[in-house]
């Protein structure tokens, strides 16, 4: 007997990879992150259930382990984010912008 395609693996793996691409996009990656995670533990409790039956676990524990990479990552940068506001304000962010450009050059 032939063994299908564990549903959705390759698409948990690409929600993972993505949650990390996006991990400083205010919380885009985190968003990304837990959709693969819910997908992951559905596709997990399908290959517990008749695991000769799948093929690609390894991508499924592959982007579940990336997903969650990116949670922490996007919480972190979500969380410094929220931090800079809070201490220097928008000001603050936009004078430290203005010295970043004029001390590189890039003007």
């Amino acid at each position: 007997m032939e063994k299908q395609k564990l549903p959705n693996s390759t698409l948990i793996l690409v929600f993972g990879i993505i949650s990390i691409v996006t991990c400083c996009c205010y919380g885009i990656g985190a968003i990304f992150g837990i959709i693969a995670l819910v997908m992951a533990g559905t596709a997990t409790n399908v290959y517990k259930m008749d695991p000769e039956l799948y093929s690609g676990y390894q991508n499924l524990k592959t982007g579940k382990i990336l997903a969650i990479i990116g949670i922490i990552l996007s919480a972190i940068y979500l969380g410094f984010t929220i931090y800079l506001y809070t201490t220097i304000g928008m000001e603050g962010i936009l004078q430290m912008n203005e010295e970043l450009i004029r001390e590189y050059g890039l003007e």
